[in-house]
């Protein structure tokens, strides 16, 4: 189809180690997992992952490849805390900068409109300000003189985002109950990658959905990845829902070294279509 498309193995020769990586979706829902399994196949390392984190960070924290990880939450909805990164924070193998919803939100609005800071009322006389010593605050220059918290901007090198159709110019297009905040995390960074359930050609996007369900213009997106399934197993509707009975699986195995070092080989060892293979295999198995 020409124009952005790329590999989802090409997204990730794009990446370094040491960067700072931008997820989008929220929790276990509408996360560019094929995206995220190219990354564990790769040697890069150090990342600092910025997330309302799901099994994304998860995965990559199980894999030693997070240093540092800025997020408000790291949940699997159904299962409220994700194994890896509770193991990980347990074993103090992460940083982490911890903001509220609000917070975070508001650092991705100011690096999406190249603004240093933005200031809200959110986290003063709580808990978020003891956590995040870092955080500043400023005060309102009218006469209120309010004070208020200066949430940094979330700036990343790079951010990669799953939709459910996308162009091959870089049009992206969700049709799900809620756009997340992907057009922040594309605005937000340097660079933007979208993966996508189908590409289709820039006239049928709105034979998909109505206009305003296109929510990433091309001019915020370098490169479109067609990775059928590639949100597995996090929800993505109406293309499919999340695959509760695979993410109890994965809980489960997470728990243990063992069956991780079963689960890990049997689903992750390989390449993107062994992994979609594999899962098809697993679920004939437990029907």
């Amino acid at each position: 189809m020409g124009g952005k498309v790329m590999t989802a193995a090409g997204v990730v020769a794009s990446l370094d180690s040491g960067m700072t990586l931008g997820i989008g979706g929220w929790g276990s829902r509408r996360k560019p997992m094929a995206l995220v399994r190219e990354i564990l196949r790769s040697d890069l390392t150090d990342l600092t992952v910025v997330s309302y984190g799901g099994p994304d960070v998860g995965l990559l924290c199980a894999a030693g490849k997070v240093r540092r990880l800025v997020t408000a939450f790291v949940t699997l909805d159904s299962i409220p805390l994700e194994p890896h990164f509770r193991q990980a924070r347990q074993d103090g193998a992460i940083e982490l900068t911890e903001y509220d919803e609000g917070m975070f939100m508001f650092g991705l609005y100011a690096a999406a409109h190249r603004l240093p800071f933005l200031p809200t009322p959110v986290g003063l006389g709580s808990d978020v300000m003891r956590v995040n010593p870092g955080l500043k605050t400023v005060r309102s220059p009218y006469d209120d003189g309010t004070e208020l918290v200066a949430v940094p901007a979330l700036t990343m090198d790079a951010a990669l985002i799953h939709m459910n159709r996308a162009d091959a110019r870089g049009n992206a297009q969700y049709l799900g109950p809620d756009p997340y905040m992907d057009d922040l995390f594309a605005k937000a960074a340097d660079r933007a990658y979208v993966s996508c359930e189908r590409l289709v050609d820039t006239a049928d996007l709105l034979k998909e959905g109505p206009v305003q369900s296109l929510l990433l213009s091309r001019a915020h997106v370098t490169g479109v990845v067609e990775t059928p399934n590639g949100a597995h197993f996090t929800d993505c509707v109406p293309d499919h829902g999340r695959d509760e009975a695979f993410q109890r699986l994965y809980a489960k195995a997470a728990a243990d070294p063992g069956q991780w070092a079963a689960f890990r080989e049997r689903f992750l060892s390989g390449d993107e279509a062994a992994y979609q293979d594999a899962v098809r295999v697993w679920r004939e198995e437990n029907r």
